[in-house]
């Protein structure tokens, strides 16, 4: 579909449902609150194109991680590079890697207000309670690190009534899995209440390795506990404290020379991480509703990314000598404080934080060629140490025209300043002042139906390249992002419909571009990634989402996301102008529905689909367009629910990374190797709950 017969299409969809709105039911129902915005409010009064999931939805969608509620958000994808989803891209926007130590971010990713972003490995499922993603630049609300957006994840909050759910779990693949959660009132008055949970994963991983004996060197072992307490010292303040530990200590033996999920390596890796993490916010109601909002947060992760480097053996290379190892532990620590008071009408906050990264990578090889009695050995060790400081000052205000219309206006400015210094001899000391916000205008065309249009502007610090590079290419600048906006939001038949849709159009300004080279032909663990600042990449897309509960028993739901995400001037590149920016697919569909019979037994079906996509901006390979079927039945009862779940039921193969290079001796002929995503798998969940 060209860019204008989009347009055309898009553009009579929103007129059709728009125009005879008025005449729906216009009652009112009970909404989920938007924890991520400042004010706190419902999906449907919030000016954004926004995914809001409930537990009810998490649990039904997901067996374990947030890569596996991916594929049913609109213009939502991921990178594959590692074993968990670690790094993603909304609307096109976001990185594929990270191997060097200058993190970048371009999308947001905190949970329970801790920040995780361009780490999000720790997204284990058990016990959240509600996950938000907010697509758009986020200019005025989490700055440069929200350039695209915002993945929001919180845990179940605490309540005086005692209460809890144990949950089991089991699965081909040796999977088992098995978690607890309660908690209740730790006071008489109820001023303290407290929540505990903690919950352990393990499996297979999916891949056979041969040439070891092994099922299991892509294996999944995954534990995380969480704490949260609530204190209500009086009617004015609320204090919450929240602690976690997430140690996810998987095996990372992924890519096969022959793109199977038979792996042939000698010494496979680990991609975990380990974090430790706490926030507190505290928020003070004063008089005519004047509030105060202290939000701390601290986070430290030790992450070890590892992996055979030529993904074979002895005998897969023989008479030819080719062994490379690539080993890399990082340390990242994060330090935040945000203070903010707010009246009905407007906002004033000032935000801090710091974070070190050091990295140790060590690169280490053998090569002989006997036909041309060639030898190459490999030892490069490699540490350096990276520490940024963001200072920010932010402000909204809120003007009502009338009682239906309304104009929102943000602004934020940061200073951003770093130090790097590495074991080659690197001193970089960058600093620059940034700025982003937003002009809303929201106007309520019913109590049911309210339409919004938005110019925002997002934005994400330069930074510099490590290595060997061209002295020009050492540096790149700060990134831009303009973003123009139109949707509805609306909920009708007395709330048994809902249909929500945004139309955009962005230009991405200096546009921060990482690309690779490898420097040594025959060398796998060579490449060096870089980036460059294209002159202009420019967005075209449209999200809507559908939920429809037609009788109690029966619930449907449809999400889709179109994009069409092109590079316009690209100086470095002229080669790609008008080529489709990576991992952004041209399309993302999801649909499918649920029964529940009201003797307890319930189905579910979920199908979602998606175009093929660019691995990188380094090739032309792409993946191929797929399409995922997942399926419950089960038995609910007043405290129990057992249930059959199915992830990939035709088990189609598709994949979700892809990296073209040489990696076969003698002649290294340049390949595509992907990572597969998961396969079918079949399980069944007890989950009990308690009060």
């Amino acid at each position: 579909m060209n860019r204008i017969n989009q347009l055309r299409y898009l553009a009579a969809f929103s007129l059709a449902y728009l125009l005879p709105a008025a005449s729906w039911s216009a009652d009112t129902i009970d909404e989920i609150v938007v924890t991520a915005d400042y004010r706190e409010r419902t999906a449907s009064e919030l000016p954004a194109s926004i995914t809001l999931l409930d537990s009810d939805a998490i649990e039904s969608l997901a067996v374990q991680h947030f890569e596996e509620l991916i594929n049913v958000i609109p213009n939502l994808n991921w990178s594959g590079d590692g074993h968990r989803a670690r790094y993603f891209q909304i609307r096109g926007v976001g990185e594929l890697e990270q191997y060097q130590g200058a993190p970048n971010p371009s999308v947001g990713f905190l949970l329970d207000d801790i920040d995780f972003s361009g780490i999000g490995t720790v997204a284990t499922l058990f016990d959240i309670e509600q996950i938000e993603v907010l697509r758009g630049p986020q200019g005025t609300r989490y700055g440069a690190n929200a350039l695209a957006g915002l993945i929001y994840l919180r845990s179940t909050e605490p309540t005086a009534e005692f209460n809890g759910r144990a949950e089991f779990t089991v699965g081909d693949d040796a999977m088992v899995a098995g978690g607890l959660a309660f908690g209740g009132s730790l006071s008489a008055d109820d001023k303290v209440t407290f929540r505990l949970s903690a919950h352990h994963h393990e499996s297979n991983g999916y891949r056979d390795n041969p040439y070891l004996g092994r099922d299991d060197t892509n294996g999944r072992e995954e534990t995380t506990i969480r704490g949260r307490l609530r204190w209500l010292p009086n009617d004015a303040w609320r204090i919450d404290l929240t602690t976690m530990l997430a140690d996810v200590n998987n095996g990372y033996d992924a890519f096969a020379l022959d793109n199977s999920y038979t792996m042939l390596s000698d010494k496979p890796g680990k991609d975990a991480q380990k974090s430790l993490g706490a926030s507190v916010r505290a928020e003070y109601v004063g008089r005519d509703d004047l509030t105060l909002t202290s939000i701390t947060a601290i986070a430290d992760s030790d992450i070890d990314f590892d992996f055979d480097a030529d993904w074979g053996n002895a005998e897969s290379w023989a008479p030819v000598t080719y062994d490379y190892v690539s080993r890399n532990d990082r340390n990242r620590s994060t330090v935040s404080q945000e203070l903010r008071l707010a009246s009905s009408k407007w906002l004033l906050g000032v935000y801090g934080m710091r974070l070190e990264d050091d990295l140790d990578t060590l690169n280490t090889g053998d090569y002989y060629d006997p036909f041309f009695d060639f030898a190459d050995s490999l030892f490069d060790p490699f540490g350096s140490q990276y520490a940024a400081s963001n200072i920010a000052v932010f402000g909204q205000y809120d003007h009502d025209f009338n009682e239906a219309t309304r104009l929102t206006a943000g602004i934020r400015a940061e200073r951003r300043s770093a130090d790097y210094t590495d074991s080659s001899g690197l001193t970089m000391s960058p600093a620059e002042s940034i700025w982003g916000g937003e002009l809303t205008l929201g106007h309520d065309h019913t109590d049911r139906v309210r339409s919004y249009a938005s110019l925002s502007k997002g934005y994400k610090a330069g930074g510099f390249n490590l290595g060997i590079v061209p002295a020009d290419l050492r540096e790149f600048s700060a990134e831009e992002l303009w973003n123009l906006e139109a949707g509805f939001k609306s909920s009708l038949l007395d709330g048994a419909l809902q249909l929500n849709a945004a139309l955009f159009v962005s230009r991405r300004v200096d546009q921060q571009v990482r690309t690779s080279l490898q420097l040594v032909p025959g060398d796998p663990a060579s490449f060096i990634f870089l980036t460059v600042n294209a002159d202009r990449g420019d967005t075209l897309g449209f999200e809507a989402d559908l939920s429809w509960q037609p009788t109690d028993s029966l619930k449907l739901y449809a999400n889709i996301g179109l994009l069409d995400a092109t590079f316009e001037d690209f100086d470095e590149r002229p080669d790609l102008k008008g080529r489709r920016q990576a991992h952004a697919p041209d399309y993302t569909l999801a649909f499918g529905g649920s029964y529940h019979h009201r003797s307890g037994a319930f189905a579910r079906l979920d199908i979602s689909a998606r175009d093929a996509f660019y691995f990188d901006v380094s090739h032309d390979q792409k993946s191929a367009a797929y399409e995922l079927v997942n399926a419950r039945l089960g038995y609910e009862a007043n405290s129990w629910t057992v249930q059959l779940w199915a992830r990939n039921l035709f088990d189609e193969a598709y994949a979700v990374r892809g990296f073209y290079f040489g990696n076969e001796p003698p002649d290294f002929p340049n390949t595509l190797y992907t990572r597969l995503g998961d396969p079918r798998q079949l399980g069944v969940t007890f989950d009990k709950r308690f009060q």
